[in-house]
């Protein structure tokens, strides 16, 4: 499972993958989690508002911190 957390840096992005971290670790699911913070790359996906999360390539959350029972759902599918 692929993760993409996008955001800038900002601290709604910060607490963003935090929560996809903490998830993935009560969960035990196997999935790389990488951090886009250019803004080029965050915008090739289409997403103008972060924080975003994208998961095997679909946009599941974008302008807001997800809630942790949101992130569960999309990673245990």
């Amino acid at each position: 499972m692929e993760i993409k957390v996008l955001g800038p840096g900002c601290a709604k992005c910060i607490k963003t993958e935090k929560l996809v971290q903490e998830v993935l670790k009560e969960t035990g699911v196997d999935a790389h989690v990488e951090k886009v913070s250019d803004m080029m790359q965050i915008a090739s996906y289409g997403v103008f508002g972060t924080p975003s999360v994208i998961v095997d390539g679909e946009v599941k959350c974008t302008g807001k911190v997800p809630k942790k029972e949101d992130i569960k759902a999309w990673v245990t599918k």
